[in-house]
């Protein structure tokens, strides 16, 4: 950390003004970690000492550093938490994308209502939300939709939604009042800045225009302003309409694509490594990682860690931290 602040505080260094923000947002991620550590460790040196000086007959001043001591247990817990988040995405951005499965207005609708609840998460971590893509289902809900969530760690975070989401409950929609099963799919990929290379052939993309499906106007409805870009090689698909400029939709497009390759080659460089070591392949996109149950009785949960809650509500509202950190710990153990 030392040589990062002394580096930046070279004057030479603003010459190149890409290299000082990537060291700058580095070392904000770095100081976000090594901060609390520090507190932690102050209030625990004295605690101690407090302790070495308190008589054992004095109950009531034993209970108060009992009282001291769990709090700092709760701070130090969340520390190692925001450890587990040292990858070298995990500070970016989050590019989540929701997409209704098969099964019409109920999967719409279900897919809505992820949307919701992540923008409720988001809202609630203080992190900025940024539409880039949406395709509203034909009589209620969405049929996908693609947003940025701007904030500390808020990849890091939120890598632990991506896949396969169930709901089961009394479907709304249905006039016989049937319990339907609808499943809607998440992805997350981190908004890659500049410190992360990845590098683009122009004769590899397809690119189209086509007239915007959402808001904005008549001049969005009227023109050809929404970009979508095919990378021909992998087939994978990025597309924006949420601005009225072509160049601008076209800027987010690339962006978005260029997320979803470094994304792309993150798999398969996690597969060979388990492969190297002689584990399972583990299946991902497709996978069913949560399920969200209404009725009969009220539960989520997470398949692969086995954390689950009566409290559905809540976690519909955005309660996913327990969630995500007992996905996150899971991880670190493998």
């Amino acid at each position: 950390m030392e040589e990062l602040e002394a580096e930046l505080n070279s004057p030479e260094i603003w010459k190149n003004q890409e290299k000082a923000d990537a060291l700058s947002k580095e070392l904000r991620a770095i100081r976000s970690k090594v901060k609390p550590y520090l507190e932690v460790e102050e209030s625990f040196n004295s605690l101690a000492e407090l302790a070495e000086i308190v008589d054992e007959d004095d109950t009531a001043s034993i209970e108060s550093l009992k009282q001291d001591a769990a709090v700092i247990l709760k701070k130090a817990e969340k520390v190692e938490f925001k450890c587990l988040m040292g990858g070298e995405a995990d500070n970016c951005d989050a590019i989540l994308s929701v997409n209704a499965g098969a099964g019409g207005t109920e999967s719409c609708d279900w897919a809505s209502m992820l949307f919701r609840m992540y923008l409720r998460w988001a809202e609630e971590h203080d992190m900025s939300i940024e539409i880039v893509d949406q395709l509203p289902g034909e009589e209620a809900g969405l049929k996908n939709a693609t947003f940025l969530i701007k904030g500390e760690l808020s990849y890091g975070n939120l890598k632990a939604e991506a896949g396969v989401h169930r709901l089961v409950r009394i479907s709304p929609f249905d006039s016989n009042k049937r319990r339907h099963t609808s499943f809607a799919s998440v992805d997350v990929v981190p908004d890659i800045d500049k410190a992360i290379e990845i590098t683009i052939d122009e004769g590899d993309l397809r690119i189209d225009t086509y007239r915007s499906s959402g808001a904005g106007g008549q001049h969005v409805n009227v023109t050809d302003s929404a970009v979508r870009i095919t990378h021909i090689p992998t087939g994978i698909v990025s597309q924006c309409q949420k601005e009225r400029s072509q160049h601008k939709n076209k800027a987010t497009a690339m962006k978005l694509l260029k997320a979803k390759l470094y994304d792309k080659r993150r798999r398969e460089d996690e597969d060979k490594l388990m492969q190297a070591r002689g584990e399972k392949k583990k299946i991902e996109w497709g996978s069913q990682i949560r399920s969200y149950v209404l009725h009969p009785y009220k539960m989520v949960k997470d398949h692969r860690t086995s954390h689950e809650t009566s409290s559905a509500e809540r976690v519909l509202e955005g309660d996913l931290d327990d969630f995500i950190e007992a996905y996150l710990k899971m991880s670190a153990t493998k």
